[in-house]
């Protein structure tokens, strides 16, 4: 398997080296609220889902390497969620706007950064990449529509790509995906409209909206049945499979005291707690190692 620091190189060498993250570089930090519903209590034992209301750190993000990318280029979003225990602990939720990953290795990963890196020469790496990795087709397309520029990064659907193990207080389990679903609804632009966009009006849009009102999402879990794969982020659910709202997330203001200095704040899927387990899922287990490669260059 790549390293971790082969895996960001490939990454800086697409989008350049930057004081940022290797992706999702540029990206505006939010103080909110969660609050679980009843059903996140039955469903696990997890501090943060039995009723009380927890403070969160929230990072909206486009998906490019580069900080200086434009929000009205097509692009993945990203919303990540930091959520503080009563213990003192945190777990993080990590979400964007496709609704599954393209490929089951960070070494398939690589080799798709490396494919997509403007040029004449992605004209054959690109093709040749798919012919090798046709598991990809499929998830590229049905991502399309999340690579559109929103309205708003509060009128965005985001999923995480993961599925985690739920174990409730008798100790039953079940495998679940995350979503979380805007409260505005979902709204993107049309090309025109994006075109006469600033670069950041994603940016200026929501620190409008918060100055108005908060940003609201539900988050929802959605439930595997017999069968559905739980470590291959490219494996698709059955439609009808059973999601649930455990929980509301409230959105206020931005959160202008971190990040400043020496700061950093990671947004890592692998800091789960107790009544949440991972899967082998082999992009979740790489996640964590190759943020600490990315922050360590940061500083």
């Amino acid at each position: 398997m790549i390293s971790p620091e082969r895996a960001v190189d490939a990454i800086n060498a697409r989008f350049g080296r930057h004081q940022a993250r290797a992706l999702h570089a540029k990206g505006t930090l939010c103080k909110g609220r969660f609050t679980a519903t009843p059903e996140g209590r039955r469903f696990t034992r997890a501090a943060h889902m039995q009723g009380e209301s927890v403070e969160a750190t929230i990072r909206f993000s486009n998906g490019s390497g580069d900080p200086a990318s434009g929000d009205n280029e097509l692009d993945v979003r990203g919303m990540a969620v930091k959520l503080y225990l009563p213990d003192g602990s945190r777990t993080d939720i990590s979400a964007q706007t496709v609704s599954r990953f393209p490929v089951r290795t960070p070494d398939a990963f690589v080799a798709l950064v490396r494919a997509n890196d403007p040029g004449l020469a992605r004209f054959w790496r690109l093709p040749l990449f798919l012919a090798t990795h046709p598991e990809a087709i499929p998830a590229l397309r049905a991502g399309a529509s999340g690579l559109k520029p929103p309205v708003s990064y509060g009128t965005c659907a985001y999923h995480a790509l993961h599925a985690f193990k739920w174990i409730d207080a008798e100790g039953g389990e079940r495998w679940v995906r995350y979503h979380w679903v805007p409260g505005a609804g979902e709204a993107r632009l049309s090309k025109d409209e994006a075109e006469g966009r600033s670069p950041d009006y994603l940016q200026e849009e929501l620190k409008e909206r918060l100055a108005r009102e908060p940003v609201r999402f539900t988050l929802e879990v959605e439930i595997a049945g017999e069968g559905d794969a739980h470590d291959d982020p490219t494996a698709v659910w059955p439609d009808d499979r059973e999601r649930v709202a455990v929980g509301t997330l409230e959105v206020t203001e931005l959160e202008t005291e971190r990040e400043t200095g020496g700061d950093v704040v990671v947004f890592d899927p692998q800091r789960v707690t107790d009544g949440i387990e991972l899967s082998d899922d082999p992009i979740l287990r790489f996640r964590s190692p190759a943020y600490s490669t990315s922050v360590e260059r940061r500083m």
